[in-house]
């Protein structure tokens, strides 16, 4: 009962949030600008040429979704790392904790709360992303559950992440130790870099293992995989995957508990 009134309130609160509106409002024009490109291809589109136009359209719709995808991490990740913080600096956990609640209850519940605006966010990338393919002229050939489950598993990661380093760090500082863990991600899954130098390739690869391969878990990924003209992934790689998320996910959520409970609830 704890968690879930912790949960509801502070997905309520988001609304109130302003930098996460905002977000969502920025994310929304770059998509609405991204959309000039597709209604090219639509207008391109000939019976001569339908093949070739239907995957330079869902490669597109692929593109944008990538893009609403990424920026859903950034918001879960602040969404997470705000809400503790906030109680945090504003002294209100002091009130919360003498209902009474513990510590790790207090953190499941944020991050409840975080996993619910999420929830209503991936549901709407999986109207965006066969909204875009009408517009275009095409339809989605990815499964409606692998468009719903790996983002929500990705965005869990994100958020345990940022609650775990918010808990002894400032929400800034967090959101540039993400962006860092982004950039290393990005980095060591390309099998070029370091190539020419060993002692930075074996760097590389510790990196690959110790920070969560989110690659595996992309929407655009599965836009393209479950394409009809594809190789299908097995049930065995989905499960692998989905394990793999969810258990850097609690992890990174006990970590936040640990440290949590050493953290001094006074105001910084």
């Amino acid at each position: 009962m704890k968690i879930r009134t912790l949960a509801w309130s502070t997905f309520g609160s988001f609304f109130y949030n302003r930098l996460i509106v905002v977000l969502l409002l920025v994310c929304t024009g770059v998509v609405v600008l991204m959309l000039t490109p597709l209604l090219g291809a639509k207008a391109m589109k000939s019976a001569q040429n339908a093949a070739q136009m239907q995957s330079v359209v869902l490669g597109m719709v692929s593109t944008i979704m990538q893009f609403v995808s990424g920026f859903g991490s950034i918001v879960a990740a602040w969404a997470a790392a705000d809400a503790v913080a906030t109680e945090m600096t504003s002294g209100t956990i002091l009130a919360v904790m003498a209902r009474p609640v513990k510590r790790w209850e207090f953190l499941v519940g944020k991050l409840s709360g975080v996993m619910m605006l999420m929830a209503a966010y991936v549901f709407m990338m999986f109207a965006l992303s066969w909204v875009l393919a009408w517009i275009g002229g095409e339809r989605i050939q990815s499964s409606p559950w692998v468009l719903l489950v790996y983002p929500m598993v990705r965005y869990a990661i994100w958020a345990a992440m940022a609650m775990a380093l918010v808990t002894f760090l400032r929400p800034i500082v967090t959101m540039g130790f993400l962006l860092l863990a982004f950039v290393g991600i990005e980095t060591s899954s390309s099998p070029s870099v370091g190539a020419d130098h060993p002692m930075q390739r074996k760097l590389l690869d510790v990196m690959h293992w110790v920070l969560p391969s989110t690659d595996l878990l992309s929407e655009s990924r599965f836009l393209e995989i479950t394409h009809a003209s594809l190789k299908q992934v097995g049930w065995l790689e989905h499960a692998t995957t989905l394990a793999y998320g969810l258990d850097y996910a609690l992890v990174c959520l006990l970590l936040a508990m640990w440290s949590f409970h050493y953290r001094s609830l006074k105001r910084d």
